[in-house]
């Protein structure tokens, strides 16, 4: 269930990322020429291909046998394993994790509440200097801890994915692209 889940929102996200894109587009070939229409369609369809342009970094995730896509990556240097998940607002750490990268909030910081898959539970707000997830870094992202038992995989969610040039998941795979 959680699979279909997860499935699904990354479908809704992908498909409101495309219908902005097409939005953007058609204005854009309001007012372009036929030549610059041609241009924009060929960035279009470069942008939509796995193979990276000049200047980008991408990382593929492949499916793993549960069905999610996990990964490493790094905060302020510390080892962290990820679950990508296009449903989860921000980065989300359990405390295990956050304290080993040095976050530590007290239980008044706990003040926020956030909807989980588990229920509604509270978190505490934090902010990560710099994210590294396989080479693609944000800086200044946001992020919250959530006790251990509410979560069991820290999520790297859309406060880190929106600051990347895309994400999609094509053919059983994770694209990320900065």
């Amino acid at each position: 269930m959680r699979s279909i889940m997860i499935v699904a929102a990354i479908l809704a996200v992908l498909g409101t990322a495309m219908a902005q894109l097409a939005d953007r587009m058609t204005d854009a070939r309001a007012e372009t020429t036929a030549a610059q229409r041609a241009k924009s369609m060929n960035a279009f369809a470069s942008m939509q291909s796995d193979v990276p342009q000049a200047g980008t970094r991408n990382l593929v995730i492949p499916r793993d046998r549960r069905g999610h896509f996990q990964t490493d990556g790094r905060i302020d240097g510390q080892r962290i394993g990820f679950m990508v998940d296009t449903g989860a607002s921000v980065i989300a750490l359990n405390e295990t994790s956050a304290a080993r990268i040095g976050v530590r909030p007290s239980r008044s910081d706990y003040n926020a509440m956030v909807s989980t898959a588990n229920g509604t539970i509270k978190a505490a707000r934090t902010r990560l200097a710099m994210v590294d997830v396989g080479g693609l870094i944000v800086r200044d992202v946001d992020a919250m801890v959530l006790p251990d038992e509410a979560l069991s995989e820290n999520l790297l969610g859309l406060s880190f994915l929106s600051k990347l040039k895309r994400f999609e998941f094509a053919n059983g795979k994770m694209i990320l692209e900065q």
